[in-house]
This record gives structure tokens, C-alpha cells and sequence, in this order.
């Protein structure tokens, strides 16, 4: 897969997670989160007004560290569609 569709297959899956109207797991979430930051590069901090949300989502950041930015688009990617692969 080119890095083209990879981006175009990354943003829709961005998009089937924001449009989804209903509750997801809390694992769920934090694993997105993680593979979303690291896919985007964005490396603020958590910023909960809870800190041991704050700590889970700064755990969650330090298991995708040693992957690439595409690897954690393609893990988000498959998330999302295993997620709602099994939903149906």
C-alpha cells in the first residue's frame, strides 16, 4: 500500500470513529488514542482534568513508541475495522 492510500485509508477511519454516535470500551479508546497520536505525530500531553486518566493515556503512549508513524496508522486502521467488523 502507498503512503497515499495509507493516509486515505487512515482518515477514514478517523472519520467511521467520529461519526459513531454510541459509547466505545475504555481499551478500545485508549488504544486509539496512542496509535492516533503516534500516527499524527502529535506528541502533546494528556490533558484530563483526571490524572489517573492522564496516566492511562500516558501509559498507552509509551507501549506504541517504537513504531513508525505508518505502522500506527495501519494499526488504527485495522482497530477501527475489526471493531466494527464484529459490531454487525
Amino acid at each position: 500500500m502507498t503512503s497515499e492510500q495509507l493516509d486515505i485509508e487512515f482518515k477514514t477511519a478517523v472519520n467511521r470513529v467520529n461519526d459513531h454516535t454510541e459509547p466505545f470500551p475504555a481499551d478500545f479508546l485508549l488504544r486509539l488514542y496512542a496509535y492516533f497520536k503516534k500516527a499524527t505525530n502529535n506528541y502533546d500531553r494528556p490533558s484530563s482534568r483526571k490524572p489517573i486518566i492522564n496516566a492511562f493515556k500516558t501509559n498507552a503512549l509509551f507501549q506504541v513508541k517504537n513504531i513508525s508513524q505508518d505502522e500506527a496508522k495501519q494499526e488504527y486502521i485495522n482497530l477501527v475495522n475489526n471493531y466494527f467488523l464484529y459490531r454487525k
